[in-house]
């Protein structure tokens, strides 16, 4: 790992996982389904996704939970579980070469994931759990921090260094809006280089256009606004992009209301590169 000082006066904390780089400039992609279906539709995904990434030459890591342990509704679906779910997870890893994220919930499953994914990710409303951070870095997995709807950025500098006293340097935040009313998120762009003070930044273009439970029980979205938000996002300086992508929005099993449906992902991804070399290589900040 490596620690430089930008054009701008933001300190960017770099490091690898695997063959990408996080915090050094090049835009980099989190992208997959919300939550694992079956073992066939990631694969279904995971194949879509790395041919659209490796035709554009933009970094991947393929991201999906095992398990949703903050559905709105005790009916919703949840997914496969942490044994089956990191079972399916690890196979995949090893047969495609991509680095994999997933959610950890508890301080106990952090080990057990460990053991087949690349990152570890806090969910946003836990990012304060002290024993879930302290357990996720101790791993000495990257780990993404997704910052509250309820935190402000300039706070999050508490967790990032309860991941660090562990010794793990491999930490990064991602912004996925502030609860704005009742049902409502807002992105406040000024978040991005406040937190990029603290450590690398990801920008989540799905999550920031939920609107939380506000659908009979589960989440609606506005998935329309997900190429603005992104776009403002890689303009501001970025260093990473997170999209929750599924072929079939309409039946997904978790988050369809906010998702990006996949065939909408390729002619994004061009703009946002664009974008991104016209801006400095998310230096412009």
């Amino acid at each position: 790992m490596s620690v430089r000082q930008d054009k701008i006066g933001f300190v960017n904390n770099s490091f690898e996982i695997g063959p990408v780089h996080v915090g050094a400039g090049r835009l980099f992609l989190i992208a997959g389904p919300c939550v694992i279906e079956s073992e066939t539709h990631v694969r279904t995904m995971t194949d879509a996704l790395q041919r659209i990434t490796a035709d554009l030459g933009i970094p991947y890591i393929f991201k999906a939970s095992y398990d949703k342990a903050n559905r709105t509704s005790v009916k919703s679906f949840r997914g496969p579980g942490l044994v089956e779910g990191t079972r399916i997870l690890g196979r995949l890893a090893k047969d495609t070469g991509l680095p994999v994220l997933t959610d950890v919930h508890e301080p106990g499953h952090c080990e057990i994931a460990a053991e087949f994914v690349d990152v570890l990710q806090i969910p946003a409303f836990l990012c304060r759990q002290t024993d879930l951070l302290v357990a996720a870095g101790k791993t000495g997995r990257a780990v993404n921090i997704k910052k509250g709807q309820f935190v402000a950025p300039w706070d999050m500098n508490h967790p990032v260094e309860k991941v660090r006293s562990t010794g793990n340097e491999r930490v990064f935040l991602t912004e996925r809006g502030a609860s704005f009313g009742y049902n409502t998120l807002v992105v406040d762009y000024r978040s991005l280089p406040v937190m990029r003070r603290l450590a690398p930044v990801v920008f989540d273009g799905t999550h920031s256009v939920q609107q939380p439970s506000a659908a009979n029980g589960v989440s609606g979205g506005q998935p329309e606004f997900i190429p603005l938000l992104a776009r403002a996002a890689v303009a501001a300086g970025i260093d990473g992009l997170f999209l929750e992508v599924h072929d079939d929005p309409a039946n997904a099993k978790s988050d369809g209301a906010n998702a990006l449906d996949l065939k909408l992902l390729k002619p994004l991804l061009e703009k946002l590169l664009a974008i991104h070399e016209a801006a400095g290589n998310g230096t412009a900040l």
